[in-house]
């Protein structure tokens, strides 16, 4: 948005919490010489040229088509769960009867939900998605996100679905990439523009606060001509008014070893593990000719605001949504905010949808007037 802005004119002025740019993009080399993503692995993948064609205004990208499994009862398995989770874990008569029954009840689909899966009358296919759902979906689903499933938006167990089919990779999208570089490369050359400033390690809410009763944003406690983006947990922004909108946040334990490879895949998930949700291997995102190797242990923690953990993923439920349903009707109040983003907008982006939504939004404050 910053970029878009400047090279519409705009003077723009970043201000980040944190001490890089990039946000949760945010990568480096560790130690050993390997490129690690500070919070959590990140690959782009969209089925839009016009976003593909976007992001290589500012880097070169290289193809890069991620592979993960998960960790059941000692087997790793594809993710999404696929034929082959089938063979793993049934005898042969059984897995081939179990995928003709699939194919026989969803004719013409690659993919069908765990949910669709578990409400099917065909018994073969409620026992399969059973067997996921006790080992996989449910466990998975009470780590990342502290509730219990039946808690959670369906929204959520969807995302991860089953393959019709053997064919392996967690996107199908015609474009998945990843920077040649790294994301900071692509970030630094994205806002290498004369009319950006960035300024780090200073908290956005030191500076701005919402003024409901003249219906603006002040900066600095005076009055502005200008809109601010925010896209921060809009809760903080008007002080937990309606209470705390719940987010989860990460932990991450890393270790280094003196082997090629740890895991099969780049990020396997462990829903049996005591703990800790997945591991990412970062010499395989994407692969790289390193001696030994860098992994990095994940576990999902609550986030209380207190900014000595990031808040990461939305925590959506009736009630949640409910509750941001209130800020957000406040915001739209403030004619000079402008709210965007993961954790001002309350959704759970992907990065193609995140860069979308940005686009969209920068056309919109072109055309604003206070």
């Amino acid at each position: 948005m910053a970029r878009e802005l400047a090279d519409k004119g705009y003077m723009v002025t970043i201000l980040e919490r944190r001490n890089h740019i990039g946000g949760n993009m945010y990568d480096y080399k560790d130690e050993y010489g390997i490129l690690v993503h500070k919070y959590g692995p990140h690959t782009f993948h969209t089925n839009d040229k016009k976003l593909f064609d976007y992001i290589n205004q500012y880097s070169e990208w290289i193809d890069y088509k991620l592979y993960c499994g998960a960790q059941i009862n000692g087997i790793t398995t594809p993710t999404p769960f696929n034929f082959k989770t089938i063979d793993q874990f049934y005898d042969l008569d059984d897995a081939n009867i179990l995928k003709k029954h699939m194919s026989v009840e969803f004719p013409q689909q690659e993919t069908v939900t765990v949910v669709e899966a578990l409400n099917s009358k065909d018994q073969y296919i409620k026992d399969y998605a059973q067997f996921l759902f006790d080992n996989d979906y449910s466990l998975y689903t009470a780590k990342q996100w502290g509730v219990k499933p039946e808690e959670i938006d369906s929204s959520v167990l969807k995302r991860v679905p089953l393959r019709l089919s053997y064919t392996e990779g967690y996107f199908d999208d015609i474009y998945q990439v990843m920077p040649k570089i790294s994301y900071k490369y692509f970030f630094e050359n994205l806002l290498n523009h004369k009319n950006i400033q960035v300024i780090l390690n200073e908290d956005a809410l030191q500076y701005i606060s919402v003024d409901e009763q003249m219906h603006i944003v002040k900066y600095r406690g005076r009055m502005i001509d200008f809109p601010v983006v925010y896209t921060g947990p809009l809760d903080e922004l008007f002080k937990h008014k309606y209470g705390k909108l719940p987010y989860r946040s990460l932990k991450f334990e890393w270790e280094h070893k003196d082997i090629d490879s740890f895991q099969e895949m780049a990020v396997v998930a462990y829903p049996q593990a005591k703990g800790y949700t997945r591991i990412t291997e970062y010499k395989k995102l994407p692969f790289q000719n390193v001696k030994g190797t860098t992994y990095a242990k994940e576990f999902s923690i609550p986030y209380n605001g207190d900014h000595q953990a990031e808040p990461y993923y939305p925590v959506l439920t009736k009630e949640s949504i409910m509750q941001y349903n209130k800020y957000l009707e406040d915001s739209k109040r403030i004619r000079n905010l402008v709210c965007c983003g993961r954790l001002a907008d309350f959704k759970y982006y992907n990065m193609d949808q995140a860069l979308t939504r940005a686009l969209n939004v920068t056309e919109m404050i072109s055309s604003l007037r206070i």
